[in-house]
């Protein structure tokens, strides 16, 4: 196994961090709490503005931006959005950055990638560790990501009695509330109490989700969804993910086990999942489908030695050099995602779908033609499409999802000066 780091690249990253949401649909929280969460989500704000926005008093934020100020989680400078040719200079107000550290790890079949992001939730530093892409013990999985996480802070000069919380997440069915991890295509083991063992291993406190829920979360706190009330997100790589926003908020379900769009069955009797059911959609579109699929298109002859991922790269070649074979293989598996997306603009009819994943480097599968197909599949014909977009956002992007769902986890203790 070899680790790398690297200094992430902020590119255009966007100020602020966390959901952009009006004070009207402010969750029920101190308003300490949302004075905090603004200055957070707004990057730097005057107190002025930040009254308005909440829409309360300036003297009652003067006193609480005090005791956040006292407790080290805000700090003032000048406001540079803001110009004055005389006078003292404005003065905004923005999260200390070093209020508080959190890793976010994303667990992947053959590479781990962990994120250490500050209060303020700008990114410090990156790991990533190459793995062999088999399934392991649990054991084994919290010895690599371990390794990943001592990596990680190494680079950064910290040891991991700095860090406030650990985002992790995998692919599979992760309980978050409760942390249990029912069952996850990495692991030869089901039903293991995922978060404590690895609070007991890394002695952090620790909170723990699927991996579609960490990309929705990455859109929520970093992405276009910042200010989108209701959004879903649909994952494409190993499995198929499904991660759904209601009024600014991450939604689970009951059990934190719900959205599982790539577990609805599509084929009664039909093709084997790696859940152990038959028909579902991901036994279709997911990579080991088209891997599945793949050694009827190519040189079958090669087909049992050559690597997964090197498979559906030849696949998608074939397919774009004219190969019928290829073609059919992605023209099927754009109907059956079609399908499924039809399935959940009649669920939930969203004002926006996005698709994620390590697959949307395929275009068969987003091409026009299947998303008219699933227009027409949809139940309100007759309005516009639905709106779907394209994200085909990397490792560290679902990393920038585990580190927002360990900033949302410590959120509480911050900003009533308990963490």
């Amino acid at each position: 196994m070899n680790v790398e780091i690297s200094q992430p690249d902020l590119g255009d990253a966007p100020v602020g961090c966390g959901p952009i949401r009006p004070e009207s649909e402010a969750p029920s929280t101190s308003l300490r709490h949302r004075v905090f969460e603004s200055v957070r989500s707004a990057g730097q704000i005057s107190r002025i503005d930040l009254a308005k926005q909440l829409k309360v008093s300036p003297a009652s934020i003067t006193a609480l931006v005090g005791e956040l100020l006292d407790l080290g989680l805000l700090q003032e400078g000048s406001d540079a959005t803001r110009s004055t040719s005389r006078g003292r200079p404005p003065v905004a107000l923005s999260v200390q950055p070093d209020a508080g550290y959190v890793v976010g790890i994303k667990l992947a079949r053959a590479q781990h990638t962990a994120l250490l992001v500050d209060a303020a939730g700008q990114p410090l530093a990156q790991a990533s560790l190459a793995c062999t892409p088999q399934r392991r013990s649990i054991e084994q999985i919290l010895n690599e990501t371990g390794q990943v996480l001592d990596a990680l802070l190494e680079e950064a000069g910290l040891a991991r009695a700095d860090i406030a919380c650990i985002g992790l997440g995998m692919p599979g069915m992760i309980d978050h509330a409760s942390g249990q991890m029912v069952w996850s295509p990495l692991l030869t083991e089901a039903d293991k109490p995922l978060r404590a063992l690895a609070e007991d291993a890394f002695g952090v406190p620790v909170a723990v989700d699927n991996d579609a829920n960490l990309v929705t979360l990455a859109e929520l706190w970093f992405g276009k969804g910042r200010a989108m009330a209701d959004f879903a997100v649909v994952t494409i790589e190993q499995g198929v993910g499904m991660g759904l926003v209601i009024n600014h908020r991450l939604y689970r379900g009951a059990r934190s086990l719900g959205m599982e769009l790539g577990h609805t069955k599509v084929q009664m009797d039909g093709a084997l999942c790696q859940c152990g059911q038959r028909g579902c959609l991901e036994a279709y579109i997911a990579d080991y489908a088209l891997v599945r699929e793949a050694s009827t298109a190519l040189d079958p002859s090669n087909s049992d030695a050559t690597a997964p991922d090197v498979m559906l790269q030849q696949l998608y070649e074939q397919a774009k050099a004219g190969n019928e074979a290829a073609r059919v293989i992605f023209r099927r598996a754009g109907r059956f995602l079609a399908l499924g997306l039809a399935n959940l603009v009649n669920l939930f009819d969203p004002p926006l779908i996005i698709l994620s994943g390590e697959r949307m480097q395929y275009d068969y599968l987003y091409a026009d033609e299947v998303l008219r197909e699933m227009h027409t599949l949809t139940l309100n014909r007759d309005a516009a499409p639905q709106k779907v977009e394209t994200h085909a956002w990397g490792d560290l992007m679902w990393a920038h999802g585990a580190a927002a769902l360990a900033l949302s986890e410590i959120a509480d203790a911050m900003a009533e000066g308990r963490g």
